[in-house]
């Protein structure tokens, strides 16, 4: 072995998803990331509107005040995005969604 991560290094996150997969198994499927380069981190990331990000973060009892919002891709994605501990980890929950009329961004921005 080289040296590096191992699967049971990424215990942690894998088991908080497995939690999460049966209290949560109703709610919208997101597209799920545990990596080796933050092993006690899982992330849960929803492409397709932002409710879905709201009934994550109504399930998980994060408050509204501890998301952060920004746009990106020259205004016309919005981006939710907040960070809670669940199960021992780092869960990051993120959320996009369409800006129905794009706005500016002002140069390093986003």
């Amino acid at each position: 072995m080289s040296g590096g991560l191992t699967l049971d290094d990424l215990s942690g996150p894998l088991l908080a998803l497995r939690l999460l997969a049966l209290d949560f198994g109703h709610l919208p499927a997101p597209t799920v990331s545990v990596s080796t380069v933050f092993p006690g981190r899982l992330e849960l990331s929803l492409h397709s509107g932002l409710p879905g990000f709201e009934a994550w973060r109504e399930a998980l009892g994060i408050a509204p005040q501890d998301v952060d919002f920004h746009v990106q891709c020259d205004g016309r994605t919005r981006v939710l995005r907040s960070t809670a501990a669940y199960a021992g980890v780092e869960l990051e929950l993120i959320g996009y969604g369409d800006v129905a009329v794009p706005v500016a961004v002002e140069a390093g921005a986003a």
